[in-house]
C-alpha cells in the first residue's frame, strides 16, 4: 500500500464517493455524436453538471458539448478523422489528443505546435489514427484550471476487426475538489500542493457521476476501458471475487496478464484495459475498491450480478490478446542512449535551477519553479521558443533512462510516441508494455525504448497538472 500522505484530502472526503451504491442500476453510457464517426464537431463551453450526487446542488462546470466528460469520439483506425473544436470559453484553449500518433500540428500545445484557439474562434484537427485503442482528449492551455473545471472526454479508436467479447464498457474516471455547496473549489495554482501531490479532490466520478453499481450478468465477458482523467489522483484499483486480465495500457495492447497483487495502478492519464470474466454468483455484489492511499480507502463502485442464471457454463473461449498496433520496434542494440531526470518538490531545494518561461499560466504559484527536468524548469502550458532538452534524429531507435529523484510521484507522458517500458530500477518490466505515460513512483528509474520517427517538437511532461505548471515540463525534439 503506498504511504503518500496529502493533508488535503480527507477520509469524509473520499468516503463521499460511497453514497448510493445500494441500487444495483446500470451506470449511464457516455454520450455519442450522432455525426459520422470520423468527422465531428466539439463545442468547448461553460455548462452545469450534477457532479455531487442525487439531491445535491448541481456544479458550474466548463465542458465539451454540455457533457461531464465530453461526448464520447468514437474513431476507426487508419481512417482519417476531422475533428472541429469551437471554443466558447472567456479565454484561450486548445485540445490535445492524448495518447494517439499524430502530425505535431495536431497535438495541440499552444505557441509549439498551434496558435491558441482563442474564446469565439475555432480550430479543425485533422488526423488519421494508426493504432486502436482508449484515449482521450483534454486542454493544453491554462490546463490545470480548464482539466479541473470539467473539460475531458474519451477517445475510442476500433479495432479493424471486432473484439470476441459480450459487452465492451467505458469507466471514465475523475475527481473534483468540491465545497459543501456544490461548487469547485477555487485556489488552483496553489503551490504548496505544487510541490507535493497536486491538486486531489474529494469527489469522485464515474462517467461524470457519483458512482452507483454496474449491473452485470453471470457467464458473460466485459472489456473494461479504464480512463483516469484526474488532476493528481493516483487510483490502485480491486475488484473483489474477481481476476481482471490486462490486456492494453495507455491504447497499446500487451501480453494479456493479471495485475501484480490483482491491483490495477492507474495515474493521472493513464488508460488499461482489461478483460473480465463475469465468475460471481447470480445476486450477489463485489466491490470495486480503490486503496493506494495509506488509510483513505474508499469502494469505488460495485459489480451487481442480476438473478438470472449465468449466460455461459464456462469463461468464452476466446483468445485474450488484442491485435497489435503497427508500432516501430527499437533497436536496443544500435539505440542512442540519453538520460532525463527529474528534480524539486517539497524540501529539494530548488535554488540555482533555470528557467523558460516562468510564471507562464502560473496563477498564484509565485515567481519561481518548484520541478525541473534536467536541470531546466518549464512552467505553464506551452508557449514558442521553447529550446529543446533533447533532440533526436529522425529514424532512429532511442533509450531514455528516467530518473525520479524526487520524493514524488509523477505521470510521465510523451507527446506524439508510444514508449516501450524495458525496466524499472534495474528489473526487467514483462508482458510487452508499450505506454505514453510512465507513473514512475519516487526514486524510480525507468528505462525506455522508442523509434523517433514522429519529426517536431514534443512535449514531455508530468501528468500531475499542478506539477506541469510548477516546471515538471521539457521539450524533445524529433529532426
Amino acid at each position: 500500500m503506498n504511504t503518500e500522505s496529502n493533508s488535503l484530502v480527507s477520509r469524509r472526503g473520499l468516503l463521499r464517493t460511497g453514497a448510493g451504491l445500494l441500487l444495483a442500476t446500470a451506470l449511464p453510457p457516455i454520450p455519442g455524436h450522432a455525426a459520422e464517426p470520423s468527422e465531428y464537431r466539439i463545442v468547448a463551453a461553460p455548462g452545469r453538471a450534477r457532479l455531487a450526487g442525487a439531491g445535491r446542488p448541481e456544479t458550474d462546470v466548463w465542458a465539451y458539448d454540455g457533457t461531464i466528460p465530453g461526448s464520447l469520439v468514437r474513431l476507426r483506425q487508419g481512417k482519417r478523422a476531422r475533428l472541429v473544436v469551437e471554443n466558447r470559453l472567456g479565454q484561450d484553449t486548445t485540445v490535445h489528443w492524448h495518447g494517439i500518433r499524430l502530425p505535431n500540428a495536431m497535438d495541440g500545445v499552444p505557441g509549439l505546435t498551434q496558435p491558441p484557439i482563442r474564446s469565439g474562434e475555432s480550430f479543425v484537427y485533422e488526423f488519421t489514427p494508426p493504432d486502436a485503442g482508449t484515449f482521450w482528449y483534454h486542454p493544453h492551455a491554462n490546463s490545470l484550471e480548464q482539466l479541473g473545471r470539467g473539460l475531458s472526454g474519451a477517445v475510442i479508436v476500433e479495432e479493424r476487426e471486432p473484439v470476441a467479447v459480450d459487452r465492451d464498457l467505458l469507466w471514465f474516471l475523475t475527481d473534483w475538489r468540491l465545497t459543501d455547496e456544490g461548487g469547485i473549489a477555487s485556489g488552483f495554482g496553489n503551490r504548496m500542493e505544487a510541490a507535493m501531490s497536486g491538486r486531489v479532490g474529494n469527489t469522485v466520478t464515474l462517467n461524470g457521476r457519483v458512482p452507483q453499481a454496474e449491473a452485470v450478468r453471470a457467464g458473460e465477458r466485459i472489456r473494461l476501458r479504464l480512463a483516469n482523467g484526474s488532476l493528481a489522483r493516483i487510483m490502485a484499483l480491486r475488484i473483489e471475487g474477481h481476476r481482471p486480465v490486462i490486456v492494453a495500457i495507455d491504447g497499446q495492447p500487451c501480453d494479456p496478464h493479471e495485475p501484480e497483487g490483482g491491483r490495477i495502478l492507474l495515474g493521472p492519464a493513464m488508460r488499461i484495459d482489461i478483460l473480465l470474466d463475469m465468475q460471481g454468483e447470480p445476486g450477489r455484489h463485489y466491490g470495486v475498491i480503490d486503496d493506494f492511499y495509506e488509510g483513505l480507502t474508499y469502494r469505488l463502485t460495485q459489480l451487481a450480478y442480476d438473478e438470472r442464471p449465468p449466460l455461459r457454463a464456462h469463461p468464452l473461449d476466446a483468445p485474450a490478446d488484442l491485435p497489435r498496433n503497427p508500432l516501430p520496434e527499437p533497436d536496443i542494440a544500435t539505440a542512442d542512449h540519453y538520460d532525463l531526470t527529474l528534480q524539486g518538490g517539497m524540501m529539494s531545494g530548488m535554488g540555482g535551477m533555470q528557467g523558460a518561461g516562468m510564471m507562464h499560466g502560473m496563477t498564484g504559484m509565485g515567481r519561481s519553479p518548484v520541478w525541473a527536468v534536467n536541470g531546466m524548469s518549464m512552467t505553464g502550458d506551452g508557449h514558442a521558443r521553447m529550446e529543446p532538452a533533447l533532440t533526436f534524429q529522425r529514424g532512429r531507435s532511442i533509450m531514455l533512462a528516467m530518473r525520479n529523484e524526487t520524493a514524488w510521484w509523477h505521470p510521465m507522458h510523451f507527446h506524439g510516441h508510444s514508449l516501450a517500458v524495458l525496466s524499472r530500477n534495474g528489473k526487467p518490466v514483462p508482458h510487452r508494455q508499450w505506454q505514453d505515460t510512465v507513473l514512475m513512483a519516487p526514486k524510480d528509474v525507468v528505462e525506455v525504448a522508442f523509434v523517433a520517427d514522429n519529426p517536431g517538437d514534443w512535449m514531455l511532461h508530468c501528468h500531475v497538472m499542478d506539477h506541469q505548471m510548477a516546471g515538471l515540463m521539457t521539450v524533445l525534439r524529433v529532426a
